[in-house]
């Protein structure tokens, strides 16, 4: 690592930034692609700034052409075949219109309801007691 960090910067320009040398920085860039490898810690060891590091890398990833892969064996589908039944859809329901009044005075409408649910509300009204104010 000392060896990289002493061969990497070869110069430096007017106002006080590092010139680095193309061959070291792409070494320093193929470290950083090793399994495990840490940029922050490769570029504390060589004094640069990781983001410094981290571009480069990003540069050389950039300027990389990228292989086409060729398949050695024949692919894999990468979905299944599905079989699905469709479903014939219902006949809707018939719906209906209800509207009933109340003892107490209350209108109850049931508009566009169908008949189950209709029927159902109309159980849960008869089975209400009726209420002290409405018995004659």
């Amino acid at each position: 690592m000392e060896d990289l960090a002493s061969r990497l910067v070869v110069g430096r320009k007017r106002d006080g930034r590092a010139v680095y040398d193309e061959q070291v920085k792409a070494e320093l860039v193929a470290l950083c692609a090793a399994p495990g490898a840490s940029v922050s810690r490769l570029a504390r060891g060589c004094g640069v700034n990781a983001n410094q590091l981290s571009r480069w890398v990003r540069e050389s990833n950039e300027r990389r052409p990228r292989a086409l892969a060729t398949p050695t064996q024949p692919a894999q589908a990468a979905f299944m075949p599905v079989t699905m039944e469709v479903a014939t859809p219902a006949a809707p329901e018939p719906t209906i219109c209800v509207q009933a009044r109340l003892p107490n005075g209350v209108v109850l409408e049931l508009g566009g309801c169908d008949m189950t649910r209709a029927g159902e509300v109309i159980e849960a009204l008869g089975r209400l007691r009726c209420s002290a104010s409405t018995k004659g």
